[in-house]
């Protein structure tokens, strides 16, 4: 079949080491919509924060963010899907970050916010360039919003990857557990992936799967290039995307989703 439908992630995939789209890649984008291909973005990012990158491609259709919790229209704001993290779990798993002892932040109504402003939190504030929101407590602001994701960020990957694997062991079953870099540790939804919020995408533009191209690098894009009819994985994509991905384009500094594009779609 051809390809109908293109989700791309952002980090390390269509940007570039310098936060960048491409004009390459830019103008790939384009050429596959003037062809009558949807393109989506699929990212863990807030929305405000992938909202410009859709509105610099001209997008307007729904955008795929914080892992999939949130699936919402680039122009229109129709919201397709929304999955935030259940009350309960939220209050545990932010006792657990804080027993830890490594920062965590939370999202209320697509605000990035805050107890304190770590050197980990500057860090993911100039790379999200959204304003964080200071709050006096995120678990008792629990009783006003709903958090679409919370994240834990900390150098140290051995704490992280110790860390990763005693929530899946203990919320499993309840939430999603991924990370998005080496250093970010994602909770989420059980429901909020990447591969359930395209395939909500799907059903509403009656699109099959195996139409759809999916383009990532890292643990939370598997999902969505597993279920995709072709998945493809940047060149410094990890190694476990790699290997369920159909086909691995040259990295993000070498433009590879547009290579990829002009070799599935225009060629």
């Amino acid at each position: 079949m051809s390809v109908k439908l293109i989700a791309i992630d952002l980090d390390d995939t269509l940007l570039d080491s310098g936060l960048r789209i491409s004009d390459e890649c830019a103008k790939a984008i384009t050429a596959a919509r003037e062809k009558g291909v949807m393109v989506t973005i699929a990212t863990g990012r807030m929305y405000s924060s992938a909202l410009p990158y859709a509105r610099q491609l001209n997008i307007d259709v729904p955008l795929i963010t914080y892992q999939g919790a949130w699936v919402k229209n680039s122009l229109s704001e129709e919201v397709l899907y929304y999955e935030p993290v259940p009350k309960k779990e939220s209050i545990e798993i932010m006792e657990y970050f804080k027993k830890c002892g490594v920062h965590y932040h939370t999202y209320y109504d697509d605000r990035l916010c805050l107890e304190n402003l770590t050197e980990e939190g500057k860090f993911y504030v100039k790379l999200a360039g959204v304003e964080p929101v200071i709050m006096d407590s995120l678990i008792d602001a629990l009783d006003t919003y709903d958090p679409f994701k919370i994240m834990a960020v900390t150098d140290n990957e051995r704490m992280l990857l110790d860390m990763e694997l005693e929530l899946k062991n203990n919320y499993g079953d309840n939430l999603h557990i991924t990370r998005s870099k080496p250093f970010f540790l994602e909770v989420m939804n059980k429901k909020a992936n990447k591969a359930d919020a395209l395939k909500v995408i799907t059903d509403h533009y009656n699109i099959d799967r195996k139409e759809v191209m999916a383009v990532g690098d890292s643990y939370n894009d598997l999902a969505m290039i597993e279920w995709a009819g072709l998945g493809v994985a940047m060149w410094n994509a990890r190694t476990s995307v790699k290997e369920v991905a159909d086909f691995i384009t040259t990295s993000n500094d070498e433009k590879g989703v547009a290579e990829a594009i002009h070799r599935f779609v225009l060629a």
